[in-house]
């Protein structure tokens, strides 16, 4: 079996770069799609020293570019086998003072951008016969929280989108599986303020944050080839935050 061709976009953010990493140590050849991002490129090329990780420029709103960039790796490396959808964006503000550009931004980023990969990348999966899609959703976009509508939605959303997909390619040995992270350590959560973020982890039954490499750990596994019979699947990483059957 030739060696799987993974890309992961958001790949230099913190859940991004946890999942590049993982999936290179798991023997992949990893392509980290990002916006240019020049202050975390040197951190991101030090932490993945030594291992088959590259990274290329995307912005994940560009439908074309999207689709060049999936040809791109088809052509250098002969396929693309799984793809995770990480990039996301939060423009976080009461329904009642969002701008129409503030929810604009946040659908067109973590739910368009999910379109715009997918729509390039399953095509040449299903014809291989082969394909792995992991779309990392939220736990807010099961529970709503304050102040995120726009976050929410889109996270929603991408439930929908993964279990639809899923029932179209499942014969074609393609697997479409999301992960809904709780909250971890990340600069996402970090922006939040000291006194919010206690009450949060207050919540949180196992009482902390979640670390990146766990849900990274999460990814890998729905990834992996021997997990063909998880399809339409959302699992939940939150450290018991929200419980559900």
């Amino acid at each position: 079996m030739s060696k799987r061709i993974a890309a992961v976009s958001g790949g230099l953010g913190g859940l991004g770069t946890a999942i590049c990493l993982h999936l290179a140590r798991a023997g992949r050849t990893v392509i980290a799609l990002d916006l240019p991002r020049p202050e975390r490129l040197d951190a991101f090329r030090r932490e993945t020293a030594g291992l088959d990780v590259h990274v290329m420029s995307l912005d994940v709103t560009d439908f074309a570019a999207c689709g060049e960039a999936v040809r791109a790796i088809e052509a250098a490396h002969g396929a693309l086998d799984i793809l995770v959808n990480a990039a996301g964006i939060t423009r976080d503000v009461t329904l009642r003072k969002m701008e129409p550009a503030q929810w604009d931004a946040v659908l067109e980023v973590n739910l368009g951008g999910v379109f715009n990969l997918c729509r390039h990348a399953v095509e040449g999966m299903a014809a291989r016969g082969f394909g792995r899609i992991v779309n990392i959703s939220s736990v807010n976009g099961q529970t709503g929280q304050f102040g995120q509508t726009n976050y929410a939605a889109a996270k929603a959303g991408m439930h929908g989108f993964t279990m639809a997909l899923a029932r179209e390619v499942a014969r074609k040995g393609v697997t479409v599986n999301s992960v809904s992270p709780g909250y971890c350590e990340t600069a996402m959560v970090a922006a939040i303020p000291d006194a919010v973020r206690a009450k949060i982890v207050e919540q949180v039954p196992v009482g902390r944050l979640g670390r990146p490499e766990e849900i990274a750990r999460a990814v890998a596994f729905l990834a992996d080839d021997d997990a063909g019979f998880i399809t339409g699947a959302n699992l939940p990483v939150n450290g018991g935050l929200f419980m559900s059957f």
